[in-house]
């Protein structure tokens, strides 16, 4: 792929992994992001996974020809990225290592060195000439690790973003960028929020054509799209108006409760819903439905003097990402001594800027008259706020 005149792209396609970081489904698989910036000096930017070294390598002969790199640009540790750093050295002995001071630091974890004799320290505002292309560098910290830098070359108003601006799936996907991108988003950076609102503003003092993250396609048509979502997903506003209703049912109860919320929801005209039972859903999709739409529904059944534990871990995913400015409304069940919903408003008290809605359902066992007029109540409300 090119990029632009001087700039190629030599990353791989993982269509082999199942679970991203060990935890996130990627039926469409992963791309590993690297880049070429052929210039007087040639710039590769990041490696890529430790099990595609050698396809990797045949794409960056590939594009270097008889030429040798000067330079390999490490933006971001993680192992899919920073893997073949040594493997790298091996091959080009001469090249130099450039990165941040914490990066390095890493290095002598992962590698047991720290590539003293090839190593260039940058920092905020270091620049690194190759010749038309110049390089600025700009630190990213916790965006989403610590040693995180990113770059922008002038020459061509290109952004090379780490982390920032990816998604899952290979690049043969055929898939909407915003999906995926906003799973991506808010399981891995979205507890980061207020440190992706500092790298946006660095970044609107650049004037920038195209973004080449390292996950998933390079950005170069309708930028202030791309931005705009980043900017929402970071401030955690909710991207639209709209209800999530997130349940867990035993013997069919609380889920028939739900079912009817949603038809008396839809009734009054509101047609913006999702449901998504927690025990049979991606939990990573889940999360993402609740940042996306302005209004939760949590809906489960009293367990052990608890709630059911996928109710807990979807809400301990959603504290633990900073879930925040948005309504939200609780039902219980329970058939002798219903805590459900205390128990999740217990949970959600970390969350800032939270509504509760007046009304609470609260289930004995099975529907009756009684809880069925408190749904009607909450559909009320839930359509009215």
């Amino acid at each position: 792929m090119t990029v632009t005149k001087d700039i190629k792209y030599v990353g791989v396609n993982d269509r082999k992994i199942d679970l991203f970081e060990g935890h996130y489904i990627v039926p469409d698989g992963i791309s590993y992001n690297s880049y070429v910036i052929m210039d007087d000096k040639i710039a590769v930017m990041d490696t890529v996974d430790a099990a595609f070294f050698s396809e990797w390598l045949e794409n960056l002969r590939s594009v270097l020809g008889a030429r040798k790199p000067d330079y390999l640009v490490v933006h971001h540790m993680e192992p899919d990225h920073s893997a073949n750093i040594a493997n790298f050295i091996r091959e080009y002995p001469d090249a130099k290592v450039v990165s941040s001071q914490k990066a390095f630091n890493m290095m002598k974890n992962f590698f047991g060195t720290d590539f003293a004799d090839n190593r260039v320290v940058v920092d905020e505002g270091s620049t690194l000439e190759l010749g038309q292309h110049t390089l600025t560098f700009f630190t990213a910290p916790m965006v989403h690790w610590p040693e995180v830098i990113v770059s922008y070359d002038s020459a061509d108003k290109v952004l090379f973003s780490a982390d920032g601006f990816g998604k899952f799936g290979a690049l043969d996907a055929e898939d909407e960028w915003a999906c995926e991108a906003r799973r991506y988003y808010i399981g891995i950076v979205g507890k980061y929020g207020v440190q992706v609102q500092t790298l946006l503003k660095k970044a609107e003092t650049l004037d920038i054509e195209i973004i080449c993250p390292l996950h998933g396609p390079v950005l170069s048509e309708n930028l202030s799209y791309y931005i705009g979502l980043y900017d929402t997903w970071s401030s955690y506003r909710p991207e639209e108006e709209g209800i999530f209703i997130a349940y867990t049912s035993v013997y069919g109860n609380t889920k028939r409760a739900v079912e009817m919320l949603e038809k008396k929801i839809r009734d009054r005209g509101y047609e913006n819903v999702s449901v998504c039972d927690l025990a049979r859903s991606d939990m990573a999709e889940a999360v993402e439905d609740a940042f996306r739409y302005s209004k939760l529904v949590l809906a489960t059944t009293t367990y052990n003097s608890e709630i059911f534990p996928y109710m807990r871990e979807f809400i301990s995913s959603l504290t633990e990402r900073n879930f925040q400015s948005r309504t939200v409304a609780l039902i219980e069940n329970g058939s002798w001594a219903p805590t459900a919903a205390k128990v999740m408003r217990t949970m959600l008290e970390k969350s800032n800027n939270l509504t509760f809605t007046d009304t609470t359902v609260r289930i004995l066992s099975a529907l009756n008259s009684e809880s069925e007029a408190a749904l009607d109540a909450l559909a009320d409300e839930l359509c009215r706020v």
